[in-house]
């Protein structure tokens, strides 16, 4: 039941009498109700309020899935009839060609299997066994059955309950689809064999209206389509998808997000809104590529979080745009929608920066390229079409580069990704909208509660794994928990030395650093076992050297009563092979290399002290490291005290136990050590001797610095602790990790050795 039904009869007896005799009544909750769900309303039985229907996971509401109240007190479309929930039908699939589907049925229904067979002299591409799933699709790929005998592009397939004319598949030769029955296309109507034997626009696909994506496909085809944009690491003459891929120029990269925050979309869903774009950003933020963005909500108005001309005269950045996007709220209620204005603002940016109207110009218009994406349900009242505003800005992108024949297409300078909310959007209004080559760009989601978590998956493609510092957070229940943690902590490794057990950090695929401490003296590289710990097996990784800092020297200090002197207690780890580097095994950030420079999204000329005052610019940093519990490992958070802070904190270390009296703490902490822990103005989590060398880093922008090596304490509280929690610090109790600043010679001289040729040198900066 949706509501009560005393309610229902005031909301019948709710009118408004207006001048001239006109009457506006709220609307009336009688012949709502439907079998097998429930309904919402957005603003109960009041004018304009939208009813949606609800149906459980693999049923759609029947025969209407919304209705909205009119000013005139009634529903449209009117209840004139039972509502129900339907058992999902998925489209039919016996339109293969050359090939034979089973079982054979009028209608498949959720949970139905089919089988793809082709015909003798034709072979299978696709999937040979699909199943239909809760949201009207079937799973897999479409199943084709061809022999592609002199044809310049492969058979292009015939989509589930699809219609397609054309069977030559030369150059230029082009096929077109529709669909059967009350179905409509999703992707491309019309395709074309191009020269490169790949065709043109995105494979099609044939919808029900209550067909939708969910939010793991819409986030992965999103950020296969996007990715091309967002890396910078492919070599350009590498092709993928039959395109060129190019060399993009940082900060040439221009993502406007447009966000409907209309009266038609719910309070909940603004919400969700805000923060899937906030995850949007942080997941881009990962890759090389450095973004201008324009960010708006629209409704009848537009409410700027992020003008991107402010970008290009460099007075914001990427955290002030997240902190307005946090703190941005919504304005009454926002009645009207206008579309339209949310693009021509979009094309007046552009238009702005075409006339080059900026402080510090940099590069030409002509070297932009250009996404948009937009967030609605695609209803509209006011300003009209949207569409011939996208033409308008597919003519300024473009620059007419098509009609020259000198010049080369400019298709890929420009990428419009529509994703459509809401139970009934307005497809016929959104698809057209669509821009760009490759890769699907329109999205068909009943809501985005989930979709933000998901585009987790953007940061996991191939092209861009060897990125140092990238992690993943997976909530994945059939993951086990030590291969969980093997994605949250890609560079984690485990190192094993008789009875002694450290952590280190993958730093590339033949080095792992750890303190040097953790190898004592008389240690051969066959003593050492290396675990990843991606599995429960065991496996043993050979060793072919290991490198202690010169300095380090561990009985330096006995003469002054200093039984353990820890300063340089930093080494490196050389495997004999290198490791398989993937998503859930792949190296940390760290100090004054390339790679740590294009993390930091710093400037070509930056300098290893640019990237140290970007990393400490508090006086209480804050940083964590790993510890081992019984989850394997949890991240321990602590506080480094820097500047006038410093002080204060290593005083504690002639604390320690076995500490000589009438020594100087610099007699035991040099400048080498950063120093954590106490309990004020932040009570830091502290280390246990098992998470030696492992590593001290900060997030920065969803990406893995580190900063330090874990190294030694001022007391043992771990005998006590309360697994699985962290061990909280007391007031007088301290951690001093090496400064990974403080040893980069060291670093230099083993990882950017290029006097060899064992393992590809790193490269550090001035």
């Amino acid at each position: 039941m949706g509501i009560l039904v005393h309610q229902s009869w005031i909301a019948v007896l709710s009118c408004v009498l207006l001048m001239g005799g006109e009457v506006w009544c709220d609307c009336s909750g009688q012949n709502l109700d439907i079998e097998g769900g429930h309904f919402t309303l957005s603003k109960q039985f009041e004018r304009g309020s939208k009813l949606t229907y609800h149906c459980p996971d693999g049923f759609y509401p029947h025969p209407k899935m919304e209705r909205t109240c009119q000013l005139n007190g009634r529903w449209k479309p009117a209840p004139n009839g039972p509502q129900k929930c339907k058992l999902v039908e998925c489209p039919d699939p016996n339109v293969l060609e050359y090939g034979i589907v089973s079982p054979f049925q009028e209608k498949y229904f959720v949970g139905n299997e089919t089988t793809y067979e082709c015909y003798s002299g034709y072979n299978m591409r696709g999937s040979t066994k699909r199943i239909c799933l809760e949201n009207g699709k079937w799973s897999g790929f479409t199943p084709i059955c061809s022999n592609d005998i002199h044809d310049n592009c492969a058979d292009p397939g015939i989509p589930a309950g699809a219609l397609r004319t054309g069977n030559i598949f030369g150059i230029d030769d082009k096929v077109t689809y529709s669909c059967n029955g009350n179905l409509f296309l999703v992707g491309s109507k019309e395709r074309v064999c191009q020269e490169n034997g790949q065709w043109s626009g995105q494979e099609p696909a044939c919808y029900f209206t209550y067909t939708y994506d969910t939010p793991r496909e819409a986030s992965g085809a999103f950020s296969g389509g996007i990715r091309d944009t967002l890396t910078i690491l492919k070599p350009i003459n590498d092709t993928q998808y039959g395109k060129s891929l190019r060399i993009l120029k940082n900060g040439t990269m221009n993502i406007y997000i447009a966000v409907d925050i209309s009266e038609s979309i719910k309070e909940k869903e603004f919400d969700t809104a805000k923060d899937t774009v906030t995850k949007l950003l942080q997941k881009i933020s990962s890759f090389t590529v450095n973004p201008n963005y324009e960010i708006i909500f629209f409704s009848s108005e537009i409410f700027e979080v992020a003008n991107i001309l402010d970008f290009l005269d460099k007075t914001t950045n990427y955290s002030t745009v997240i902190e307005n996007l946090k703190t941005f709220k919504r304005i009454g209620k926002e009645s009207g929608t206008d579309l339209n204005l949310a693009l021509k603002t979009i094309l007046e940016r552009m238009q702005y920066m075409k006339d080059g109207n900026f402080t510090h110009r940099v590069h030409t218009f002509a070297d932009y390229r250009h996404v948009i994406i937009l967030f609605t349900d695609g209803v509209y009242n006011m300003g009209g079409s949207p569409l011939p505003t996208v033409e308008m800005i597919k003519n300024m992108v473009y620059m007419n580069a098509a009609t020259e024949a000198k010049d080369p297409p400019r298709d890929e300078y420009l990428d419009i990704y529509v994703f459509a909310i809401g139970t009934a959007p307005f497809d016929e209004e959104l698809q057209p909208l669509t821009v760009g080559v490759g890769g699907k760009h329109y999205y068909r989601l009943k809501d985005i509660s989930n979709l933000g978590a998901t585009f987790d998956e953007m940061i996991n493609q191939d092209d861009v794994v060897g990125l140092c510092g990238l992690h993943k957070e997976t909530n994945e229940p059939t993951l086990n928990n030590r291969i969980v943690k093997r994605y949250m902590y890609p560079w984690l490794i485990f190192i094993i030395i008789k009875d002694s057990k450290c952590m280190g950090s993958l730093v590339n695929s033949k080095f792992i650093l750890t303190a040097a401490h953790c190898i004592p003296f008389g240690t051969f590289p066959e003593n050492i076992t290396v675990e990843t710990e991606l599995t429960e097996e065991k496996i043993k990784h050979n060793i072919t050297n290991f490198y202690i800092h010169p300095d380090y020297n561990l009985s330096a200090k006995r003469d002054i009563g200093v039984k353990e002197f820890y300063d340089y207690d930093v080494a490196l780890i050389q495997m004999e092979e290198e490791l398989p580097i993937s998503t859930s095994l792949r190296p940390i950030c760290i100090p004054c290399t390339k790679e740590t420079r294009d993390a930091l999204k710093l400037d070509v000329k930056s300098t290893c002290a640019d990237q140290e005052k970007a990393l400490f610019k508090d006086h209480q940093e804050r940083l964590s490291f790993l510890t081992k519990t019984t989850n394997i490992v949890d991240k321990a958070d602590v506080h480094a005290k820097l500047g006038d802070n410093r002080p204060d904190c290593i005083k504690h270390a002639l604390e320690a136990e076995s500490m000589p009296n009438n020594i100087k703490v610099q007699d035991v902490v040099t400048e080498n050590f950063l120093c954590t822990g106490g309990k004020s103005p932040h009570r830091d989590d502290i280390a246990c001797k098992g998470d030696s060398g492992g590593a001290l880093f900060k997030m920065y922008q969803h990406r893995m610095i580190q900063v330090g090596v874990v190294s030694w304490g001022t007391k043992d509280l771990c005998k006590s602790r309360k697994l699985p929690n962290p061990v909280e610090s007391l007031e007088n109790t301290r951690d001093f990790h090496i400064n990974l600043f403080r040893v980069l010679n060291f670093l230099k001289s083993i990882l950017g050795n290029d006097n060899q040729t064992d393992y590809a040198p790193m490269t550090f900066l001035e």
